[in-house]
């Protein structure tokens, strides 16, 4: 919002002083938009929207995940979404105004029938006033959506796995040790991970296990990562296999979450208009580059020209 009235006089610039006239068409069209009515409404209902969505998305995206935190994260977003649906109309236009008043941008009378644009005013059929129009229409719309992707991300399911994986976090292990929880974890989600026998062994050797967190290096443990690095340090990953096996199929969840979403942000990122073209294999390279930056950062260029000369004959000498 800030930097409304400074783009606003760049465009204008580039109209006045453009050095080409596609260039100062483009500005002409994006000066245009930016100073409608409806460009400011959708800027100010997606800033809201995004404000709540913020801190579940930078959860998220962190390579070393505190599940329950995120779950907590996942419930109390949809919350403050759904209050803004329903009771954030009122401030939103408020807003709005105030803002188009600040900048000289005329404001739609909202009593007024809305006509849609161009070819499509033939086809309308519901008569809509402008305010009905962007309040059911656009912000009705645009929060439902936002509703509609969590839940399908975060259902019930997926909510329950996550609670049932937070059992295998040494700090509530320590608390509270509930094989129960553990072996409903596995029959439910990860069946095909064990052998019959297997789940009749698994409780056991998790009430086992369960003197072993009253060890004091156990204290010392603040994730599932760590624990699973633990168990193979201390060769108890040999005398409770089943244990370590669920704590291996538990570990990926966070990293798996965290990968996906910062794929996503990598490739907003890298799928410039100048790599549109690019073939598939070769933008997942770059993504993956660009998404693993520690890993990527342990290879010298040195060491890559090698491989690359190595992988077959060259006629260029490295």
């Amino acid at each position: 919002m800030k930097m409304f009235s400074a783009t606003c006089e760049v465009l204008i610039n580039v109209i006045e002083d453009g050095t080409t006239h596609a260039q100062r068409g483009d500005a002409d069209a994006a000066y245009e938009v930016l100073t409608s009515f409806e460009f400011v409404f959708i800027l100010h209902l997606m800033r809201n929207v995004l404000e709540i969505s913020n801190m579940l998305c930078q959860a998220l995206q962190l390579q070393s995940q505190d599940i329950l935190n995120a779950i907590h994260l996942v419930s109390s977003t949809k919350i403050l979404i759904q209050k803004l649906r329903d009771d954030g109309w009122d401030e939103l236009i408020a807003n709005v105004k105030a803002f188009c008043e600040s900048v000289n941008i005329p404001v739609l009378d909202f009593n007024a029938l809305h006509i849609a644009r161009k070819g499509r005013a033939r086809h309308q059929k519901d008569k809509l006033t402008i305010g009905e129009h962007y309040k059911f229409n656009i912000f009705h719309e645009v929060i439902d959506t936002q509703l509609s992707e969590l839940e399908s991300k975060f259902n019930e399911k997926a909510i329950e796995l996550l609670t049932l994986s937070t059992t295998l976090d040494p700090k509530e292990m320590r608390i509270s040790f509930r094989i129960d929880d553990i072996c409903k974890l596995v029959e439910k989600f990860y069946p095909q991970d064990f052998e019959e026998y297997e789940m009749f062994q698994l409780r056991v050797q998790f009430q086992h296990f369960e003197h072993v967190c009253q060890l004091p290096e156990f204290g010392a443990l603040d994730s599932i990562s760590d624990l699973s690095q633990w168990l193979i340090t201390t060769r108890k990953s040999d005398i409770y296999p089943l244990v370590y096996r669920v704590v291996t199929l538990i570990i990926t969840l966070p990293v798996s979450t965290a990968t996906t979403e910062r794929s996503f942000s990598a490739m907003s990122i890298m799928k410039t208009t100048l790599r549109n073209k690019m073939e598939d294999e070769y933008l997942t390279d770059c993504l993956l580059v660009y998404i693993e930056k520690q890993i990527a950062k342990k290879f010298s260029v040195d060491s890559l020209i090698d491989d690359f000369r190595d992988m077959q004959e060259r006629r260029s000498k490295f």
